[in-house]
């Protein structure tokens, strides 16, 4: 088991980690169990790329949806997340053969023409604008949805304090954790998590690993 005392240097989430540590004996538990946060945001990624590729991996298990995106990439010479201009000079149906299907390939030929037409900001013009707003402006597309746009703040534009609430993992992580028969819904876990702000991105990184540990953590609750 990590102690909560390992060395700073390494810890970069430590501020939250104590954080959530403190709310109750369950989460003190459940960072202890799991240990420092890994979190690793992907900040060279603007919010177009990091649109691209979450439509590449809606709804896929992560090894099919790394094939596919891979042969996307592999469409280009340069080898890399295509441009606007790319996508929108490639065939529809060239993007099927990627293994897409019809819905993701319409949507990102949609996020293509938002980002030219300004829809989606660059980086830095997203780091300017109120959450709500962004989540707003960018739902208006076809294909991307709250917590495609929740997942590019916590992951491209660095948000410590993101919780997809509408997240799966999520909301079953919180049940696990609480030992709950059925797990709360969006908008009731939106309530619970106010709680855990300002490190909400940090605790929803926590309860995606609740289900991945053993019933140890659950165990022994007298003794905490």
């Amino acid at each position: 088991m990590t102690s909560l005392h390992t060395h700073a240097a390494a810890r970069p989430y430590r501020q939250a980690e104590q954080f959530l540590a403190a709310l109750d004996k369950d989460w003190h538990a459940l960072v202890e169990q799991v240990g420092p946060c890994i979190h690793q945001p992907r900040p060279e990624r603007d919010p177009y790329e990091a649109l691209i590729r979450s439509v590449v991996y809606q709804q896929l298990h992560t090894r099919a949806a790394e094939r596919i995106l891979q042969r996307l990439i592999e469409l280009y010479p340069h080898g890399h997340c295509p441009s606007p201009e790319e996508v929108l000079a490639t065939p529809y149906e060239t993007l099927r053969t990627c293994g897409l299907s019809g819905a993701k390939a319409n949507s990102i030929l949609g996020v293509a023409q938002a980002r030219l037409d300004g829809i989606i900001p660059d980086q830095a013009s997203a780091l300017q604008m109120p959450d709500e707003d962004l989540i707003e402006q960018l739902t208006t597309l076809r294909g991307i949805g709250r917590w495609t746009v929740e997942m590019m703040m916590m992951y491209t534009l660095e948000h410590e304090d993101i919780l997809p609430a509408d997240d799966f993992g999520v909301r079953e992580g919180y049940r696990r954790l609480k030992r709950l028969d059925k797990a709360p819904s969006a908008r009731a876990l939106r309530e619970i998590g106010q709680a855990w702000a300002p490190y909400r991105s940090v605790a929803s990184w926590y309860l995606w690993r609740v289900p991945r540990l053993t019933t140890a953590l659950y165990q022994n609750d007298a003794q905490r």
